[in-house]
C-alpha cells in the first residue's frame, strides 16, 4: 500500500484553503506528504509546494459519465500507477470518485468519510477537518482517535517563497504602486458575476456599489498614502471599475485582471488588511496572517469565518427584510470593523513587519523534512 495519505476534495478557493488544516495534521500524524485529488484552476497554485502537500491530481469536471470522460480515464491511470492508500473523502457526494478509485485499485477499506463524527472541537469547518484528520479508514484500523488537547485552535495556513515575494514587488513597481502600504478589497465573487443583474434576489453575496464607494472614501480619509487594490477575477473587473468610478479617489487600483493565486497570496502577505465579502480571497488573506473584515450574507460566520495564524478577523452580518442579509450591513459598520483590526497606522505598520517575519518562517518550513518529534506527538 502506498504510505502517503490521500485527500479527495472538490472545493472552491476558500474550501481548499481551509483544507490546509487537515493536510497539516495528516502530514504530522503519518510523516508522509499528503496527496490531493481535486478540481479547479486555483487548487494547484494554491496548494502545490505548501507544508505537507505531495502530488496534486486535478480533474476539470465530474459531470460526464465515466465512459464519456477521457479526463476520468487519465485520472484512473495516474491513481493506479500511484497505488491505493488510506484516503479521506471530504465531499458529501462521492459516488463518481469512488468509482474511479475502485478501478484504480482502491477497496472500501481504504476510504473514510466525515459523516457521524462526534466530539467536534467546535462548529467551524476548520474544527471539522481537524477532527476528521484523526479518523482512520478501515485499512488503518478504522479508529476515531481523540483530538489531542494540546493542539491550538484549528486554522488555515499558507506561505509563499522568496521568488514569488520578489516577483510581486516588481509587479507593484510596474503598476506605479511601489512600496505604498496595501489595503485589499474583494467586492465580487462568482455568485455576484454569474447572472446578468448583480442586484437579483438570489445573489446573497452582493453589497451595493455605493456602499463600497463609501468604504473606499473612508479608507482614503484614514490612510491617505495607502494603495487600495480591488481584487477579483477578470469577470469581476467591471464591478470594480464601477466602484472606482463612483469613489473617484487617488491611489486606488482595479487589479482584477492581474491577480493569479500566488500573487494574491503575496499581496495578502504584505497588506495591512483586507475587506472582503464571504469568498475565497478572504480565507487566503487570513491564512497568510493578514487582518480581515468579512461581510456575510446567508452563511454563518460561526461555520465559515476566515481563520489564520494570529490573523485578526472581524465578521459582519446584517438583517434586511427580516432575514439575515449582507444588505443590512452599513458602510459605517465596515469602517468601524476596519479600525478594530488596524489599531491605527503605527500599530498597522508594526503588525505588517512582524507578519512578514512570521511569513518568512512559514515559508522556510515548506517542503522541509518533517521532524520525527512532530510525528511522535500525534
Amino acid at each position: 500500500m502506498n504510505p502517503r495519505p490521500l485527500i479527495v476534495r472538490f472545493g472552491a478557493l476558500g474550501d481548499m484553503t481551509i483544507l490546509t488544516v487537515m493536510i497539516r495534521l495528516l502530514y504530522e500524524r503519518f510523516g508522509e506528504r499528503v496527496d490531493i485529488v481535486g478540481s479547479g484552476g486555483w487548487t494547484r497554485p494554491l496548494l502545490e509546494g505548501q507544508y505537507g502537500v505531495g502530488d496534486v491530481y486535478l480533474i476539470e469536471s465530474r459531470r460526464w459519465p465515466y465512459f464519456a470522460s477521457p479526463e476520468q480515464w487519465a485520472l484512473t491511470r495516474k491513481l493506479h500507477a500511484r497505488g491505493p492508500s488510506a484516503t479521506w473523502l471530504c465531499d458529501e457526494r462521492n459516488q463518481k470518485i469512488l468509482r474511479v478509485l475502485k478501478w484504480a485499485g482502491w477497496t472500501r477499506a481504504h476510504s473514510c468519510h466525515y459523516f457521524g463524527l462526534r466530539d467536534l472541537p467546535g462548529p467551524h469547518m476548520c474544527d471539522l477537518w481537524q477532527r476528521f484528520a484523526f479518523r482512520d479508514p478501515a485499512v488503518l484500523g478504522g479508529n476515531d482517535h481523540p483530538v489531542p488537547r494540546w493542539l491550538p485552535q484549528a486554522h488555515s495556513e499558507l506561505a509563499i517563497d522568496h521568488v514569488e515575494r520578489m516577483a510581486t514587488t516588481e509587479w507593484l513597481a510596474s503598476q506605479g504602486i511601489g512600496d505604498r502600504p496595501l489595503i485589499l478589497i474583494q467586492a465580487g465573487n462568482k455568485r455576484t458575476m454569474r447572472g446578468a443583474h448583480r442586484r437579483r434576489t438570489s445573489n446573497t453575496k452582493y453589497w451595493p456599489e455605493l456602499n463600497w464607494c463609501a468604504v473606499l472614501r473612508g479608507l482614503r480619509e484614514q490612510h491617505p498614502e495607502h494603495a487600495i487594490l480591488l481584487l477579483g477575477t477578470p469577470a469581476e473587473a467591471p464591478l470594480n471599475q464601477d466602484i472606482l468610478h463612483l469613489a473617484n479617489i487617488p491611489h486606488c487600483f482595479n487589479v482584477a485582471h492581474a491577480v493569479p493565486i500566488p500573487r494574491l497570496m503575496a499581496l495578502a502577505d504584505r497588506a495591512v488588511g483586507t475587506i472582503s465579502v464571504d469568498t475565497g480571497p478572504a480565507h487566503v488573506a487570513a491564512a497568510m496572517g493578514c487582518p480581515v473584515v468579512t461581510l456575510f450574507g446567508k452563511s454563518l460566520p460561526v461555520n465559515y469565518a476566515p481563520r489564520g495564524p494570529d490573523a485578526q478577523v472581524v465578521c459582519l452580518t446584517g438583517m434586511h427584510e427580516s432575514q439575515q442579509s449582507m444588505l443590512g450591513i452599513t458602510p459605517q459598520q465596515v469602517l468601524e470593523a476596519w479600525q478594530t483590526i488596524s489599531r491605527g497606522k503605527h500599530d498597522v505598520d508594526r503588525l505588517s513587519v512582524a507578519r512578514k517575519a512570521e511569513g518568512l518562517q512559514r515559508a522556510h518550513r515548506i517542503n522541509q523534512p518533517l521532524p520525527e518529534a512532530a510525528r511522535q506527538r500525534l
